[in-house]
């Protein structure tokens, strides 16, 4: 199982990712960082000290909501209010279990980003915005010229990247797009050494698509929205 010490990469995510490989996507300094608002809501501080923490709360904007990610209960920012405070589990995969039916897949891009968000909004696998997909990685199913199926990577962290936005329109659910999409993602990444991570509820039913995947939990997580108060 993937190392838990409190230092592992994969505890921040958001910090690792933003002052790494999303470094081009990210707003702010030494002292906080958080991804462009139209790109995704996540930020992270580089540690609890008042500085840092004053640092990340200026980082949101008046009406703007900022996304946590981490072990335990998020530090309090100042001047901000709780939204929302979950648990979830991060899953990671370092194998593949390949069952997937061949699907005809697509990559996507800026001219697909007004689908892609549609998409997102309709089936709500997470945050998404106008410019989510410039993350990185991000493939579809199309039928009829229209885009019904999607997944993408979000956070990359050392050693790792995180699949995320894995979504399916309601009319088209249950003809394996997911599990095809997901494969075509991992395939990759794994091939050139890379793990890969994701984070669900542990109610959510994909949990069994991504066990079957090769996932297994490595911990749970606190996912924490604020916003300005």
């Amino acid at each position: 199982m993937t190392d838990t010490r409190s230092d592992a990469p994969l505890d921040r995510p958001i910090w690792h990712s933003l002052t790494g490989r999303h470094a081009a996507l990210a707003l702010g300094d030494s002292r906080a960082v958080r991804f462009r608002p139209d790109v995704n809501l996540f930020g992270a501080a580089a540690d609890e000290s008042p500085e840092a923490l004053d640092a990340l709360a200026g980082l949101i904007a008046e009406g703007g909501t900022l996304g946590l990610l981490g072990v335990g209960a998020a530090a309090p920012l100042p001047g901000t209010v709780v939204v929302s405070e979950r648990r979830l589990n991060q899953m990671v995969a370092t194998r593949l279990n390949r069952a997937a039916r061949a699907v005809e897949i697509v990559p996507l891009g800026d001219a697909d980003a007004g689908e892609m968000l549609d998409l997102a909004t309709l089936t709500a696998p997470g945050p998404f915005f106008a410019k989510t997909h410039l993350q990185g990685g991000y493939i579809g199913v199309r039928r009829g010229g229209r885009l019904v199926a999607m997944a993408g990577e979000r956070m990359k962290v050392p050693g790792f990247s995180e699949i995320s936005a894995v979504c399916t329109h309601p009319d088209y659910r249950g003809q394996g797009f997911a599990r095809a999409l997901m494969e075509a993602v991992l395939v990759p990444l794994l091939e050139r050494g890379e793990g890969v991570f994701l984070h669900s509820y542990a109610d959510n039913p994909a949990v069994a698509l991504y066990r079957a995947l090769g996932f297994e939990v490595r911990r749970e997580m606190t996912y924490t929205v604020v916003a300005r108060g």
